[in-house]
């Protein structure tokens, strides 16, 4: 399945964004679905993740601050992110079909998040 993410930007901290994910293909049968993201000069690391079931996983980082969902419907997958801050400044991407704790082989091209201070 082929992924198209979108809804980055530039926001003051403290500010919102909401990602979008939208697949090519039915997402109903894909377990697990994905957000991960890469600050400069660091390493991909996880940031929130859903499965069918609809069980949540976040990074220790953002809970309480980002909510993940899925609508099988729309073939999508959401990031409502809010009191953004300057740490969350990274390139984020989209996933499909790994687990909670690990991505599956399906990436989005990546949407850049830019948090000033």
């Amino acid at each position: 399945v082929q992924l198209q993410a979108s809804g980055g930007g530039l926001v003051q901290a403290g500010g919102s964004l909401r990602l979008s994910c939208t697949a090519s293909g039915s997402i109903y049968r894909i377990n697990a679905l994905g957000w991960y993201r890469r600050a400069p000069g660091k390493e991909r690391e996880l940031v929130a993740t859903i499965i069918k079931v609809g069980y949540t996983t976040y990074a220790d980082s953002v809970k309480g601050r980002f909510t993940i969902s899925r609508d099988n419907a729309k073939n999508s997958v959401y990031l409502q992110m809010n009191s953004l801050k300057p740490e969350d400044t990274a390139v984020y991407y989209c996933n499909a079909g790994g687990s909670s704790w690990n991505p599956g082989r399906s990436w989005g091209q990546g949407t850049l998040v830019t948090v000033s201070s």
